[in-house]
Parts: structure tokens; sequence; C-alpha cells
């Protein structure tokens, strides 16, 4: 297979995300034909990962778990940013959208850090020695995952809409900044992680299956997240109903 082709199946993902942003009468198919390509690239991925891509000249075949870690940690990591960028934009204008867009994000990044930093775990055991290291990317991590937690269970605990919404977005803004931190670690500071790699410097079937099995996640990223964004406002707009909207009660029987 070209190595191109999981730039071209990028792009085609990442295009039909765009028109199902802008073009709202696509909505009811888009994500479904999203779904399918990312169906059809995750039953391939195994062999893809797993026989096709060569063994790590240090690692040798443990390495093959970065197919599944690396791409949940950028997944995390951008469902992370689209909740920094709704909750900035909630405080521009209030809006149920990007409310909602910032509640179904942080839970999607949340799950994804979860799994990814699991993945990460299980990785460092046959290659650190051991599980868990305190170190700058490890800690960053662990750091995000729990301010995250945080952020919904504020969102949890508050009941009125409005206040929510607001310390909601706050909040969002602010744990955002550990985004960057942890992404830079292991360049400002010492760490057993390994800093990120350039396409030029590993093994061209390498960065395919790579790219491969982030565009998979992207399409998971994609519908995981429309659909609990549907569900979050629906819940909203069940919360903010006003009571003159409601039909009338009927008259209790004599």
């Amino acid at each position: 297979m070209p190595h191109e082709t999981p730039l071209v199946f990028l792009l085609v993902v990442v295009g039909l995300i765009g028109v199902h942003l802008f073009v709202p009468k696509t909505r009811g198919w888009v994500w479904k034909v999203v779904a399918g390509i990312g169906v059809v690239m995750f039953a391939i991925q195994p062999y893809f990962a797993l026989v096709w891509a060569p063994p790590e000249r240090e690692m040798g075949e443990v390495y093959r778990i970065i197919y599944m870690h690396v791409p949940q940690v950028w997944m995390a990591l951008l469902a992370l940013t689209i909740n920094a960028v709704c909750s900035f934009a909630y405080l521009m204008k209030k809006s149920w959208v990007t409310d909602s867009l910032a509640e179904a994000s942080a839970e999607v990044g949340v799950y994804f850090g979860i799994v990814g930093v699991t993945l990460g775990a299980i990785w460092a055991k046959p290659t650190w020695g051991v599980y868990w290291d305190w170190d700058p990317r490890l800690t960053t991590a662990a750091i995000l995952i729990v301010i995250y937690t945080g952020y919904l269970a504020l969102r949890g605990f508050v009941e009125d809409p409005e206040k929510r919404a607001t310390w909601s977005a706050v909040m969002g803004i602010i744990a955002f900044v550990d985004v960057p931190i942890l992404w830079y670690s292991v360049q400002w500071w010492n760490s057993l992680h390994q800093t990120q790699s350039s396409p030029k410097t590993v093994d061209p079937q390498m960065v395919m299956v790579l790219r491969w099995s982030a565009t998979a996640f992207l399409c998971l990223l994609f519908v995981f997240i429309w659909h609990r964004y549907l569900a979050a406002k629906e819940t909203r707009m069940k919360e903010v109903a006003l009571p003159e909207a409601l039909p009338p009660a009927r008259p209790e029987a004599a």
C-alpha cells in the first residue's frame, strides 16, 4: 500500500467533518459515513500494526502498542482543545450549543486520556521495568485527567444551567493550561519518556501505520463527540424549558 494512503483517508475524514459542521442538512448521514470509514480502518489496523510494520530496532516487537497508545493520547488532547475553544466561545457569547459541545468533548477527552495513559503504563512495564514513574510526561498526564475529572464533577454538582455553563467554561480554560505543558514536558525536563519523533527519522512503514491508526481514532472521536453532544444538548433544552412552553396539566378527576 502506498505510504500516502493514510493521508488521503485523513483528508477525506477531515473534509467530511468540515461538511458536517458547516452544512447542517448533511448531519443526518455524514457521521454514518465517517463511522463506516472508521470501521473499515479499524478492521485493517491490526494487520498493519502487528504484521506489516517492521519491529523497532531497540524495543523489538513490544513497541507495537504505540499504534494504539499514541493515537489515543492525540485524540484526548484534541478533544480537550475543543473543550477549551468551546469554553472560550461560551464566555464570549452564551450558547447552549458551545456549552453542550464543551461537555461532550471533555467527557470523550477524559475517556481517551484514561485509555491512552493505561496503554502507556502497559508499555512502560517491559521497557522501563515499572508500570508507572512520576516523570514529567506521566505526571502532567495524570494531572490532566484529574483536572478534567474535576471539571466533569463540577458539571454534575451545579444544578443551575447558566451557572454551570459559566463556571465550567472558566475551569475548562484554566485546565487547558496543562495541555501544552504535557506536550512539551519531555523537551523542558529530563524524562524517561522519549521525545516526539519526526517522520524524517522514523521508518516510513511505521509512519504510515501510525497515521492510519490516528485517522481511525479520529473517526471514533468525531462519532463519540457528536452523539454525546446530541445527548447533552437534549438534556440542556429540557433544563431550560420555560413552564409556559409546556402543555397544560390535565385537571384531576373529581
